[in-house]
């Protein structure tokens, strides 16, 4: 590129697909907190501009977190108080019933009803069996001597995953998982050329619908009966909608965190054999490794907000009504907060300080899981390995790596990583 960076769309122009970060930083260098040109988003960058936005729910909406400037606000947003107009129109936007778009209160209630299910005994429960899921997918994963690790190891393994901690019964999975493997949600995420569904999960709502009324009606010791007995905060129990909206976000959305975090992870480790055999020797290094590894390629880009009311952010005035996009993966790499943001530095001391989980009340709520997902995957491939590579054959020499990543805005991550390894 010879033009100014900061002029690039950064939501159409596929050369930022693989690298992105040039731009973040050129767009960082001229103001923490600029408006691109082509669809009038206010671009967050910087750190600390990124956790005041994450942290101001009063100020900022999250009904466009999906969708940002794609299809655009239903009506026009006009004076200085824009509350009332989002709260009326903002059931037309696309993906509205899905949790990260809601504000409060009902993000609250819904956020509440989803923590009955993600609790600290059910992720222990959980935990154990990854260990199970994970030897028996890399039973014949393994088995060749190399393979393609997305669609051979981490796509399964964190569906199967999240299958378990919701309880979906056995007879069920085969189908259902194959249906998420498929993509057949037809959600266009990310994407500003094509278009986007209101409700990308819908072939799913049937199925739990199901589910919740049968243990309903029937309560089982199961983790379903669990989800579909649960109340809001208040006591009130949640319409069965609401309950199969929660249960759907969680399965299909809850493994891509995972998926992209271990195919980063598999990569550094292929490409830095050094860290690797650090790994290796000493597996408490694992925690803050995989940390740098969300610090350094964020798997969500950024996250879009809508302002209320007239505000400022960093030292930019800001109107009601304005769109912007906290970038996650530009504000990692912030220079102010991170000492030399492009080396990935396993000892690095506040590499937990990133934002590829967000902030303020919509951080991840899988946060918990998808490192625990990765901690396991991760043992079981070094307990039964002996070296892991990159395949040159597919992604070139380590001194001229070929790497594709996911056409999107929104999410940061490989679309393959072939791997070859010495089974121990």
């Amino acid at each position: 590129m010879t033009e100014d960076l900061t002029s690039v769309d950064f939501f159409r122009d596929s050369r930022l697909t693989d690298d992105p970060f040039p731009f973040y930083e050129a767009l960082r260098n001229k103001c923490p907190v600029s408006r691109e040109d082509h669809y009038g988003v206010t671009m967050v960058t910087g750190w600390q501009e990124a956790v005041d936005v994450y942290n101001d729910a009063e100020t900022f909406s999250s009904c466009i977190s999906v969708t940002g400037p794609f299809p655009g606000f239903p009506v026009p947003l006009e004076g200085d108080d824009v509350t009332q107009t989002i709260i009326d129109h903002r059931d037309e936007i696309p993906f509205s019933d899905q949790l990260p778009t809601l504000d409060p209160p009902t993000h609250t209630n819904h956020r509440a009803l989803l923590m009955r299910l993600i609790t600290p005994k059910r992720l222990k429960e959980n935990e154990d069996a990854m260990w199970q899921l994970a030897d028996d997918i890399l039973d014949d994963f393994l088995a060749p001597g190399d393979g393609e690790f997305i669609k051979g190891f981490a796509g399964p393994f964190t569906l199967r995953v999240i299958a378990d901690l919701l309880g979906v019964p056995e007879e069920d999975r085969d189908e259902l998982l194959e249906r998420l493997a498929r993509g057949t949600h037809g959600s266009a995420v990310g994407n500003a050329d094509k278009t986007m569904n209101k409700t990308p999960l819908e072939y799913l709502y049937e199925v739990f619908a199901t589910y919740v009324e049968d243990r309903r009606a029937e309560p089982r010791d199961d983790v379903l009966t669990g989800l579909a007995t649960a109340t809001f905060p208040d006591g009130t129990m949640p319409e069965v909608a609401d309950v199969v909206r929660v249960a759907t976000n969680v399965f299909s959305a809850g493994q891509e965190t995972t998926v992209r975090l271990l195919s980063t992870a598999l990569k550094v480790m292929g490409d830095r054999p050094d860290i690797q055999r650090r790994l290796r020797e000493d597996r408490s290094l694992l925690g803050n490794f995989i940390e740098e590894c969300l610090r350094i390629e964020s798997p969500v880009k950024g996250d879009f907000r809508l302002s209320r009311v007239p505000t400022t952010v960093g030292d930019q005035e800001l109107g009601a009504g304005c769109t912007l996009m906290v970038i996650n993966g530009a504000a990692n790499r912030d220079p102010r907060r991170f000492e030399d943001p492009d080396t990935f530095d396993p000892d690095r001391k506040n590499a937990r300080q990133h934002l590829a989980f967000g902030r303020g009340i919509h951080s991840c709520p899988g946060a918990p899981l998808a490192r625990a997902e990765t901690r396991v995957g991760l043992e079981r491939l070094l307990d039964r390995t002996t070296d892991i590579r990159i395949s040159e054959k597919h992604h070139g020499p380590a001194s001229n790596r070929n790497y594709q990543y996911i056409p999107t805005y929104i999410l940061r991550g490989l679309t393959q990583l072939h791997l070859e390894f010495d089974v121990r």
